[in-house]
């Protein structure tokens, strides 16, 4: 089995010769370099399956090796961690808005060395599992006789880096620059608008395979929603500059986008008719249907649906009291089952014929 390749960059003597003896002993080949420049052309050369970099250095400092190896398409996804010898909170967050996977601070000791780079390895596996997955669900963006979009896309994707997302972490904001599309691989993210007075309306809840921010790249220079993750999700970004260029060059790929950003319309638009028109019982039975076929298209007599009661609030336009008024009256009812977060849809047929 060929043993699994570590660039470490670390301009401190004692700390790299001790991780690389740590590395070896563990079964890894190790390569080393004493400052930011020469691991820069190491990572370059013999394209590594894992970086660890001090962020301090002379030369390059680690800022720097992150930012030169991410324009890179060969470099730009192998998994990044940074050594910091400072705990500043500020530090971590530049490094890991900056593209990094997790970091370490010094001094470390064996086990702690060993279980990060363990635990991104298997993370870079699972990963892997979320693009495999995706490439099955990007099949609907084209038909089979206009396959060359689709597989340019897959391209793009496949040599992105992804990001985690911690849950409750905000993706983009309203009035953002737009940076490009960002494809859902796991977990769930909701979009948001605020009113003047900041009350919160959830627009949108999406899920893995789903894509984010395609209305703004197609119709301005600014994000119209903020978005926001519900678990920890991971996404993938297609930088605008990139994604121009696919719908320019691919016309199957524009329309297919054409059709998603209709369907997401349409959608909004049976919303607002709802906040208008429906009453109260009827709006919470439309919102857990819809939630329901977001995670299962194909509805059964039962689905299982993990909302907050806030966020159910903000998407059927009501105060968090009447929620859960309605959903009690519903339990009562027979038609779900609740426990926490977690809503169990037991009678489907009730909630299509609720009245208004």
């Amino acid at each position: 089995m060929k043993k699994k390749k570590i660039l470490i960059i670390e301009d401190n003597e004692d700390i790299r010769d001790s991780s690389v003896e740590i590395l070896e002993l563990a079964g890894y080949e190790v390569l080393e370099a004493d400052n930011g420049k020469i691991g820069v052309e190491l990572a370059q050369q013999h394209i590594p399956d894992m970086i660890l970099c001090d962020i301090m250095m002379p030369e390059l400092d680690g800022y720097g090796v992150l930012y030169l190896l991410s324009k890179n398409r060969e470099t730009s996804n192998i998994p990044f961690i940074f050594l910091t010898a400072k705990a500043e909170r500020a530090d971590m967050r530049k490094g890991m808005d900056m593209g990094a996977d997790d970091y370490l601070t010094k001094p470390f000791d064996d086990m702690e060395l060993l279980n990060t780079i363990e635990s991104r390895f298997q993370k870079k596996e699972k990963i892997e599992a979320f693009y495999s997955k995706s490439f099955e669900s990007l099949q609907l963006l084209t038909n089979q006789n206009q396959g060359q979009g689709l597989d340019e896309l897959k391209k793009i994707i496949a040599d992105r880096k992804v990001k985690q997302v911690r849950k409750k972490q905000i993706i983009y904001y309203e009035s953002d620059a737009i940076t490009g599309i960002y494809l859902i691989l796991s977990g769930r993210v909701k979009a948001v608008k605020l009113s003047e007075d900041g009350r919160e309306l959830v627009t949108g809840m999406y899920g893995p395979d789903e894509y984010l921010g395609i209305q703004a790249m197609l119709s301005g220079d600014h994000y119209n929603e903020t978005t926001e993750a519900v678990d920890d999700t991971t996404i993938c970004l297609l930088p605008k500059d990139t994604v121009k260029q696919l719908l320019d060059t691919y016309t199957d790929i524009g329309q297919k986008f054409i059709k998603v950003l209709s369907s997401n319309l349409i959608e909004k638009e049976e919303q607002l008719l709802q906040l208008a028109y429906h009453s109260v019982r009827k709006r919470m039975a439309e919102i857990l249907i819809r939630l329901a076929k977001q995670q299962n298209p194909t509805e059964n007599s039962e689905a299982q649906i993990r909302i907050s009661r806030e966020d159910l609030a903000s998407m059927a336009g009501m105060a968090t009291e009447t929620v859960s008024r309605t959903l009690s009256d519903f339990k009562d009812e027979g038609i779900i089952e609740k426990k926490g977060s977690v809503i169990d849809i037991i009678d489907f047929s009730k909630l299509h014929k609720m009245k208004n």
